[in-house]
């Protein structure tokens, strides 16, 4: 009860917000900027205005709603697979780290955007390309903060249990990975902000679904409030998802917290 009401507290800016935001764009009268209740209402009708049975989710919701959804977690995922193994090895490789970095630091530099041709001849338009186009540009943060992660371990942690004659893979397991974890978190949580941004432009590219794509069509349309609904189901979406992994953080990492209190 006592997270509910601090929680309710924190969203008071929300109306107010809205209020002000309903004033202004009433004042100004441009159609590019239409007022929050024509969004809401564009919103409903376009996401929102389905059969109760289906939870209120029209046919363009359920047809391009979980396509994106499916397309960032599939992307995620393969990125948090190669980011998290490779940062761990260069992580407690300090002389293989130093012969890659160039590349990683040459390969995070590259905007994904400008490798949307690439991901096209490779895989022309379709799922694939948005996955890799979602992976190359989130697999970064998670690599680099797994390595930073497991190059820090605490030294007497390792050597304790090299005493204890635990072997490599028992020291990965049960010392290198859960000292990294904290860092592996930070890294997960950024790059799947950033998945949501580049589903989004990987969807703008010859792309037949996907909410990304139904903010294209709107554009073409000149349905600037459907535009504009969009852009609210996105920020929903960003929203919930990083509710949702703060919340699986947080049970994760208990133990993190408490040992960061009892020092």
């Amino acid at each position: 009860m006592k997270r509910f009401l601090r929680a309710l507290g924190r969203l008071w800016t929300i109306p107010v917000a809205l209020v002000a935001w309903e004033a202004v764009t009433r004042a100004a009268d441009d159609n590019f900027f239409p007022p929050p209740t024509e969004i809401a209402a564009r919103m409903h009708e376009m996401w929102f205005s389905g059969p109760a049975e289906r939870l209120w989710l029209t046919d363009a919701a359920l047809d391009n709603i979980p396509t994106s959804i499916g397309r960032i977690f599939a992307g995620w995922l393969l990125a948090a697979a190669v980011g998290i193994s490779l940062g761990l090895v260069l992580g407690r490789s300090a002389l293989l780290s130093r012969f890659v970095e160039p590349i990683i630091e040459f390969g995070r530099a590259i905007p994904p955007p400008a490798l949307l041709p690439f991901f096209l001849a490779l895989f022309a338009a379709g799922t694939q390309m948005q996955v890799a186009t979602i992976a190359f540009g989130i697999v970064w943060p998670i690599l680099l903060n797994s390595g930073d992660g497991a190059r820090h371990v605490d030294r007497l942690h390792l050597e304790t249990a090299q005493v204890f004659g635990m072997s490599r893979g028992q020291r990965l397991v049960r010392i290198i990975l859960p000292a990294a974890l904290p860092k592996i978190f930070a890294g997960l949580r950024l790059s799947l902000s950033l998945a949501l941004i580049l589903m989004v432009i990987s969807e703008l590219v010859g792309s037949t679904n996907g909410i990304g794509f139904q903010l294209l069509d709107a554009q073409r349309s000149f349905d600037l409030p459907g535009v504009w609904g969009t852009i609210v189901v996105l920020g929903v979406l960003g929203y919930a998802f990083n509710s949702a992994f703060l919340l699986v953080e947080r049970r994760l990492l208990s133990w993190h917290r408490a040992a960061k209190q009892t020092i």
